[in-house]
């Protein structure tokens, strides 16, 4: 089944992982600059036709204005599993996102942005009452979403548990959480829990995870847009162990 994929940076970035099938590349006839020539430079280089088409027929296709142009018909993203992150994580210690029921595509495509940026080994996302990798998605995440391992699973908490029996401590951001984000030591095997939308995390979620942190909110709105607090966090993870590695010390606690 061909999935339709849109942007310049989500068709040059699936171009370069080389994990789809791609049937086309379609341009549209009035693009014509240097990175559209690279894409298509890409396509002549791994035998993917390229198609000039009217930009309507881009708009009609992607159900957007948002296309720069270009849409590629490829095969679905392919999903790994937990093995598949644990064993290719790039650091000393493990290091996860888990998503509790994200819906909209967009705060999908901006959370996998910033576990691409802040070296996340892998995402995990339920099959079902959440937001796959679409073409929106790959789009929102610049791409981002290419180079990451996503596994979907069929039940969180029960993911939650077995991250627990491979010693993978799992924190779940929470607005009721008694820690700061910055006060825990992240320098462990950890996985960063993250809610649904409006809804946060579900309670037997919240239940399972070892740990609760928030974000200390001294404004007017007690909470932050899922995608911008995911970010906090995963770069207060990537800040300790940067400072770890340079020999410098973490004002944070580790968990008993």
């Amino acid at each position: 089944m061909s999935e339709v994929i849109y942007g310049i940076h989500a068709v040059s970035e699936a171009l370069k992982r080389r994990e789809r099938r791609f049937d086309y590349v379609a341009i549209a006839q009035d693009r014509d600059d240097p990175r559209v020539q690279r894409i298509i430079e890409d396509c002549h280089s791994q035998s993917v036709p390229v198609r000039f088409v009217p930009r309507v027929e881009i708009d009609r296709n992607t159900r957007t204005t948002t296309h720069q142009g270009v849409m590629a018909f490829t095969s679905s993203k392919k999903y790994g599993d937990i093995d598949d992150i644990l064993e290719n994580k790039h650091g000393k210690y493990a290091f996860l996102v888990v998503l509790d029921g994200v819906e909209d595509p967009h705060n999908l495509g901006a959370l996998l942005r910033s576990a691409d940026g802040a070296g996340v080994d892998g995402v995990v996302i339920p099959e079902r009452r959440a937001a796959g990798i679409t073409g929106t998605v790959v789009k929102s995440s610049a791409g981002a979403s290419e180079h990451l391992n996503v596994a979907r699973v069929v039940n969180i908490a029960r993911t939650l548990e077995d991250l627990k029996d491979r010693n993978i401590w799992t924190v779940g951001l929470d607005e009721r959480g008694g820690q700061n984000y910055d006060e825990l030591d992240y320098n462990m095997d950890c996985a960063i829990v993250l809610g649904a939308e409006g809804k946060g995390l579900h309670e037997l979620v919240r239940k399972k995870c070892d740990l609760l942190v928030s974000i200390p909110m001294v404004g007017a709105i007690s909470s932050l847009n899922v995608s911008v607090a995911g970010g906090i966090v995963m770069y207060e993870v990537l800040r300790q162990r940067r400072v770890r590695e340079r020999g410098g010390n973490t004002p944070g606690k580790h968990a008993k």
